[in-house]
Formats: C-alpha cells, sequence, structure tokens
C-alpha cells in the first residue's frame, strides 16, 4: 500500500469532451467543484463553448457554471490540482506522452478510461507509469455507467481503486454527490480488466440478442462471460471480489442488457449481417470491444487461459466466422464442471 498524505483540493481538469469525460465534468461541477473540461478539437471545444453544452454526444444537457470549456492543453493543466483522463484507449499512449512535460509530479492522476493498449494489451496503469513516470499518485475511475444517465444526475455507484487508500478515499469524496456513489478498493487491475473485457463480452450479447436467443442464453451468456472475465482477472493478479462487484459483474450487466452500449448494438447489427467497418460509421464513436477482444485473446494465450465466449467475438470480427456458426461452436464445446 502506497503511503499518501497529500489531499486533491482545489479544481479539477477532465481530459477528453466526449460523452464520458463531458458527463464526469458535467458532474463534478455540479458538485460544487471547478471544473476545466479540455479535447483535442478545435471545431469541437468552440462549440461547446459557444453552446454551453456537447450538443454531439449529450445534446440538451446544460453545462453547470462551474464547468469552463478550454482548448489549450497547457492552459487547461496549469490550474489542476488533480486530472481525468477520458481518453479512448487506442489513443491513450500517444496523448500522455505529448501531455507529460506539462503535468507536475504532485499531480493526482485518475482515468475513467477503459480498454488495453492496442498491440501490447497493457493495462492502462501501465502505460500511466511508462509515459508519467514522474507522477505516482495514480487511481482508476469504473464502473456500470452510462454517460447520459450520469449528466443526467441518475442514481449511479462507481468504483475508485488505487494503491494509495488516501488518494482513493480523496477522489471518492469528490465524486460521491448526490445521487452518484463513490466506493474505494486497492485492486486496480481487476478495476482495470473488468472495464476492459466487459466490452467484447458485451458484443457476444448483442449478437445472442440480435439472433433471437432469448432471455435464458442472455443469462446464461453473461453469467458464463463473467467466469471467463474472472478466470483471466486473477490469473493477471485481479481479486475475485473485485470481479463479482461493481467493476465487474455490475458493468458486465449493464453493457450486455441495455442498448446505450455501443458494444452490445455493434453485436446486434452483426446478427444481422453488417461488417464491423458498417457498424463503426452508423454508430460513429469508438467501440472498445473490437479492440479489446483481440487483445484480450493475446493476454489468453500468454496467460494460457482459456476464454470460448470472446475467442468466438474474435472470431467473428477478425476471422469472418459468422455469428450462427460462432453460436454453434460455443454449444459444441464439451460439458465441463461449471466452476472449471
Amino acid at each position: 500500500m502506497i503511503v499518501d498524505n497529500q489531499q486533491c483540493t482545489g479544481p479539477v481538469t477532465v481530459l477528453g469532451a466526449g460523452s464520458w469525460g463531458t458527463a464526469l465534468a458535467i458532474h463534478m461541477a455540479s458538485a460544487g467543484l471547478q471544473v476545466t473540461l479540455w479535447g483535442n478539437e478545435p471545431e469541437h471545444m468552440a462549440s461547446l463553448q459557444q453552446h454551453r453544452c456537447n450538443q454531439q454526444f449529450l445534446p440538451d444537457i446544460v453545462f453547470p457554471e462551474k464547468l469552463k470549456v478550454q482548448a489549450d492543453l497547457e492552459q487547461a493543466l496549469q490550474s489542476a490540482s488533480w486530472i481525468l483522463l477520458a481518453i479512448p484507449s487506442y489513443a491513450f499512449r500517444s496523448f500522455l506522452s505529448k501531455a507529460s512535460p506539462l503535468i507536475d509530479k504532485d499531480t493526482a492522476v485518475t482515468w475513467a478510461s477503459k480498454g488495453l493498449e492496442e498491440g501490447t494489451g497493457k493495462l492502462l496503469h501501465q502505460v500511466l507509469q511508462e509515459e508519467l513516470p514522474q507522477c505516482s499518485r495514480l487511481a482508476v475511475i469504473s464502473g456500470p455507467t452510462f454517460a447520459r444517465e450520469v449528466a443526467l444526475g441518475m442514481p449511479t455507484a462507481i468504483t475508485v481503486a488505487s494503491e494509495s487508500e488516501v488518494l482513493a478515499k480523496d477522489i471518492s469524496q469528490c465524486l460521491h454527490h448526490g445521487n452518484f456513489r463513490a466506493y474505494t478498493s486497492n485492486d486496480v487491475i481487476g478495476v482495470e480488466l473488468g472495464g476492459a473485457l466487459k466490452n467484447a463480452l458485451a458484443i457476444a450479447s448483442g449478437i445472442a440478442d440480435g439472433l433471437g436467443f432469448g432471455a435464458n442464453a442472455r443469462a446464461a451468456l453473461i453469467t458464463r462471460g463473467l467466469a471467463e472475465l474472472m478466470r483471466l482477472g486473477v490469473t493477471m493478479g485481479g481479486s475475485q471480489e473485485t470481479f463479482m462487484g461493481l467493476a465487474g459483474m455490475g458493468d458486465l450487466v449493464l453493457t450486455c442488457t441495455d442498448n446505450q452500449s455501443r458494444n452490445r448494438r455493434m453485436g446486434l447489427k452483426l446478427a444481422e449481417g453488417l461488417s464491423k467497418e458498417e457498424i463503426r460509421v452508423e454508430i460513429g464513436q469508438e467501440i472498445e470491444g473490437v479492440r479489446t477482444a483481440r487483445e484480450a485473446m493475446n493476454l489468453a494465450k500468454k496467460f494460457q487461459v482459456e476464454l470460448p465466449i470472446i475467442e468466438q467475438v474474435y472470431k467473428v470480427l477478425y476471422e469472418n466466422l459468422s455469428p450462427q456458426e460462432a453460436v454453434k461452436h460455443l454449444l459444441e464445446r464439451k460439458p465441463t464442471a461449471e466452476l472449471h
């Protein structure tokens, strides 16, 4: 456990002005924090400034007075006592490499991004440690959350995980407001893996529902998907209890059962016969589970862990296996003990 006697007081800068970063910025500003929201697209940031809402991703949700929009990265970071990253996992390292000289060693760095680094399968805290070696106060935020519901102030619960108990409690207190509950954990690996792998499993759930397999199949898929998540997660150093909590089972159930999930919608469209490229264009946002499925299979090979559901998702996405054949392969697997 890291000893950390500092506290996150003062303003926070949210880096990433997509739906999730904007929602978190709105929530914290509504809670009374001074929040700066930065994004890398000047036209998008100009629109946020002009309309005081994110018309592209969260239309009709007006920014609180304490939310400031800033298009200049250096200025956005100057006044921050802590930062919250909501950068997509595929751009995580490149962004940190650019931002590193601007981030002070005493700044607490939190991230709400979910995914695995493309090409390496590294967890995002590993990328952070490599690109921000000067920063030691790190915390991840994850759990069953849809951005629009958070921005609207609807009841939500998340987990804040850090090796520093003080930092985890401090960040959770900053987030814990109104209908938003924040719990703490010291299991960074488990919380990150739960948030990443559930996206690939949500694609599988969408495929099953898109093929009309019904509630029985959905419940079985979620439960066996959780078993896969736990199998790999525990092998990689996560805690089994974490995968039964908000960042594991909670997030998995959310993304597998509601069409607000882009990953579930990907699965539904795959079942209709569309290609992943066509679906990306139609949805218009990054679908993290597509990349995650490939990296998860690399991790499965590395750690010698079976991930049969994610394996079939991978084959549908990258080997042109039809969704119908993928389901057939799963159903033809030999029976085994459930806790295997």
